[in-house]
């Protein structure tokens, strides 16, 4: 599997789980995430395998697949995910604690420092 690959599947899968975090999945969100698929250069083979695989892989095996794939990345390309997660826990008006505990623990996975996340996601003005 290539590192775009990689990482484009683990960021999809990572964005599912936080917008369904709180159980509800707005219309913002939905955009969010194809936004999201759209300035990454998502290709189509790549989204359709992350929609198959939200559907028969449990919660936790859709986190695990995410987490180890962003793991493989190099920090630039981690902190533009958790840059993505960030910004998407915001899209719906709303953050929810299941949202901030994912984000949080993922952040700890990743290795990489929430105050570098929160700090470029603000260079970010609309998402």
């Amino acid at each position: 599997m290539n590192s775009d690959k990689n990482y484009q599947l683990g960021l999809l899968y990572l964005v599912h789980l936080l917008i369904n975090a709180d159980g509800i999945v707005n219309e913002n969100e939905k955009k969010a995430l194809m936004k999201i698929k759209s300035k990454e250069g998502v290709p189509d083979s790549v989204f359709n395998e992350f929609l198959l695989d939200v559907v028969r892989l449990k919660p936790k095996e859709i986190y695990q697949k995410g987490i180890t794939l962003i793991n493989e990345c190099g920090d630039e390309k981690k902190l533009r995910a958790f840059v993505h997660l960030y910004k998407i826990s915001e899209v719906d008006g709303s953050v929810h604690i299941k949202e901030v505990r994912l984000l949080l623990y993922s952040v700890k996975m990743a290795e990489i420092e929430f105050d570098d996340v929160v700090e470029a996601a603000a260079k970010i003005t609309s998402y």
